[in-house]
């Protein structure tokens, strides 16, 4: 890290600490956050060590008066391994000690702004849309933060404008977002998993691969994020609708390239890769029936039409036209229910079609998640046997396309505000799966988290 971000660091310790003292003199400051650490252990071949996380989250809440509210979230963090390949890098400590900060979110809310039930909040934030449980069709303003593949529902905080307004029991929401920002792609080898593989004409090797984003343009109509949204309770069951004006966030093939190298039969791939623009109507709903909880939600996306090159002509064998993306509708959907038993087991399960990463109406895949666990001890200790997943790709081949996923965790919690948590998570299935791919990626997992 270097001194001008060390000093950023320092800043914001020190602010956070001075509003720690403030609290005990006034109610309108609140501070807290937690300190994680997250280390996972590969269980194929060497057993590496494929994540490496030491993480303090620093949470800011200010309300200087009844109308207004301060909040921020940063995340200070050591993250990843020393990448150490000669002795002058070991003078480097971002590459001994690799150190990263982080803004989440700051933003700004203002109650009954010139109206009385007229609610802003401008800065950067994390707009949550959706009922479901993590996996949410709908949610599609920020972009997707997939570092940590398995954190499913993490998003990046978007530096935008949120209007909120209220008519007796119905809610209108209506957002603004200037500039695109691109999802962050899954750390180390996991992204394999959201990229198919490159397919090359018989007999000829891949050298070096070599690809090429175009980020939208910084304008009004090519950068803009724009969504509004309806919610109301309608017989104790919340419904809303929504529509959201932007882009997809993961990018897509547009152009690829071969080209020959100077080694027989091998050759260089140079793609080209662009964010789709998409129009996507959603609805969601979540309630109760008797003691069970229930949601649905879904989506149709409507994207933009991209065409495909494999330009093989300098191999003699021409352009290849077809299209990545049709321009036809296409509806992501998921449902689900959670319920607690009277002796303390709680169960969820939740049916989901299409994946984040998931287009065209003919690539959408169905995943079956669900979970089971139980409290003891007072609750000292939490086992969570059944906890995973199943993707399917097609039931009329069930054999040849099919993947789970296994997470079996015992959490114990020692005293107030801390948890220790040990885990396994077992893949397996078909390559031609998404999470098939990573078979071979069994990890062992421990966490340790204190709130304050």
């Amino acid at each position: 890290m270097n001194r001008c971000l060390f000093s950023i660091v320092v800043l914001l310790i020190c602010f956070s600490l001075n509003l720690l003292a403030q609290e005990n003199e006034s109610s309108l400051v609140k501070w807290n956050g937690y300190l994680q650490t997250d280390n996972r252990l590969r269980l194929e071949k060497d057993n590496d060590f494929s994540w490496n996380e030491y993480r303090l989250d620093l949470k800011t809440e200010v309300k200087p008066q009844e109308k207004a509210r301060f909040y921020s979230e940063v995340w200070l963090r050591t993250f990843g391994f020393p990448s150490v390949q000669t002795t002058n890098d070991l003078i480097d400590k971002d590459k001994i000690s690799p150190l990263n900060l982080e803004l989440r979110e700051a933003y700004v809310d203002l109650y009954g702004f010139l109206f009385d039930n007229l609610d802003i909040c401008i800065g950067k934030q994390r707009i949550a849309w959706g009922t479901a449980d993590k996996l949410n069709p709908t949610d599609n303003l920020n972009p997707d933060d997939l570092e940590d593949i398995w954190d499913f529902g993490r998003h990046l905080g978007s530096d935008g404008l949120r209007i909120s307004y209220y008519l007796k029991d119905w809610k209108f929401e209506s957002v603004y977002i200037p500039i695109f920002t691109p999802a962050v792609l899954p750390y180390g080898d996991w992204s394999s998993a959201l990229f198919p593989s490159i397919e090359l004409p018989s007999g000829l090797t891949l050298g070096k691969l070599t690809d090429n984003i175009t980020i939208p343009k910084n304008d009004l109509s090519e950068s803009s994020v724009v969504g509004v949204k309806i919610l109301k309770n309608f017989f104790g069951y919340d419904l809303s609708l929504s529509y959201v004006y932007g882009r997809d966030d993961l990018p897509l093939t547009k152009k690829i390239t071969l080209s020959p190298t100077t080694t027989p039969g091998e050759v260089d791939i140079t793609s080209e890769l662009v964010y789709p623009r998409m129009n996507i109507i959603g609805m969601d709903m979540a309630g109760s029936i008797s003691n069970v909880g229930i949601w649905a939600e879904a989506a149709m996306f409507f994207p933009e039409e991209v065409k495909m090159t494999k330009d093989l002509s300098q191999l003699g064998m021409g352009k290849q036209e077809s299209v990545a993306l049709e321009d036809k509708p296409y509806i992501k959907y998921v449902f689900g229910a959670d319920y607690t038993f009277k002796n303390g087991i709680y169960i969820n399960g939740q049916y989901l079609h299409g994946f984040i990463h998931e287009r065209g109406d003919d690539n959408l895949k169905d995943y079956f998640m669900f979970g089971l666990e139980k409290k003891f001890f007072n609750d000292k200790l939490k086992i969570t046997p059944i906890c995973g997943g199943i993707e399917i790709k097609d039931f009329k081949d069930i054999e040849n396309n099919y993947a789970y996923i296994l997470s079996p965790e015992i959490v114990y919690y020692p005293i107030d505000n801390a948890e220790l948590t040990l885990g396994v998570r077992l893949i397996d299935g078909k390559n031609t799966t998404t999470f098939g791919k990573l078979k071979d990626k069994d990890e062992l997992y421990f966490k340790a988290k204190y709130s304050f």
